[in-house]
């Protein structure tokens, strides 16, 4: 079967021939047919959490079950079903058994340090599947399983309530669908904060109230102060150090910046401010089951729509390149049933 996959020097990614999965006990095959390339899917190409030459990536995959391994009872040949990040945790200790799941201490991500979706067919483990909903779009559905999941538990985070203001800093992929949580999930006010007019701009058709262009402003975190009064919530999802610097003083007091972006940096953090406002700092990492569940019902309703543009899995290496430079608008979807 065709599959992308990390290439031996742990630099970046290359199509093959791989051999085709088998299926284990509590374990479905599934006949891939779109994957979505995320930025975390860059960071495994280039080993920055170690490497793992030869591994299958990808983690917004979606498919049709095709075959059951013994002991599988949750789904059924002919499901559409998810391979998400969240491939797999333990199932007994406290996170799993608290509704954090996500942070289990044996995880399995898939893409890394399991095979992911890249491929005409994967194995996930039946009881981590999440079935897609009838009417959304299989190609919508793989922007999703991470991107759209990711963005939604965010906003969770933040605390975003009618009226309130959200601020999204990156409007890329994630970016874009946290937006469209946030207004039309939440019915939160919503500022997106980009330096690509172009990303601004979509960010502003899905309905964000104010943007605001990094490049343009001299001090973004002050123009966003004296716009809304503060924000209640900021999410930051870009890869940029100056991006949580400014996501700090964004907020109101009492406010809450939730930290999804991975820069290999270290941010900075006034203590006093920190505890005289009464400010939340903290990390989001993608979502449960259960969020994704919801995640996909809201585009299944139509209310969120991820931008997607879907092209031939050969294009892999050249999709990475552009992800790497910037270049890509909303999410570049790897097709499989090409």
């Amino acid at each position: 079967m065709k599959a992308v996959v990390v290439n031996q020097a742990s630099t970046g990614v290359e199509v093959v021939e791989h051999e085709l999965p088998r299926v284990g006990h509590g374990e479905a095959l599934v006949k891939v047919e779109y994957c979505g390339v995320c930025h975390t899917d860059l960071h495994v190409a280039h080993g920055d959490f170690g490497q793992v030459p030869g591994r299958i990536l990808g983690h917004e995959g979606i498919g049709i079950v095709t075959e059951l391994g013994e002991g599988v009872t949750s789904l059924k040949v002919g499901d559409r079903v998810s391979i998400a990040w969240f491939f797999e945790g333990c199932g007994h200790c406290e996170y799993c058994t608290t509704g954090r799941e996500t942070l289990c201490r044996s995880v399995k991500n898939a893409g890394y340090s399991v095979d992911g979706g890249m491929s005409e067919y994967a194995v996930v483990t039946a009881d981590y599947a999440v079935k897609v909903p009838e009417g959304l779009d299989p190609a919508q559905a793989s922007s999703i399983t991470c991107a759209g999941v990711t963005t939604y538990k965010a906003i969770k985070e933040a605390g975003a309530a009618p009226g309130q203001w959200i601020a999204i800093y990156g409007a890329g992929g994630l970016g874009n669908l946290a937006v469209q949580y946030a207004k039309k999930v939440f019915n939160a006010h919503v500022v997106a904060v980009d330096i690509n007019a172009d990303k601004l701009e979509l960010a502003k058709e899905v309905g964000a109230d104010l943007t605001v262009n990094g490049r343009e402003v001299d001090d973004v975190a002050a123009y966003i102060q004296e716009k809304t009064g503060g924000c209640h919530g900021v999410v930051v999802t870009a890869v940029s150090k100056v991006a949580f610097n400014q996501a700090i003083d964004s907020v109101r007091a009492g406010g809450t910046v939730v930290a999804v972006g991975l820069p290999s940096e270290y941010m900075e953090l006034s203590i006093v401010k920190t505890v005289l406002d009464g400010i939340r700092v903290v990390g989001s990492l993608v979502g449960t089951r259960k969020d994704l569940e919801e995640a996909f019902e809201f585009g299944a309703q139509g209310l969120v729509v991820p931008v997607v543009e879907t092209v031939p899995v050969e294009t892999a290496p050249d999709v990475f390149q552009e992800m790497e430079e910037g270049k890509i608008q909303g999410r570049k979807v790897l097709d499989f049933t090409r």
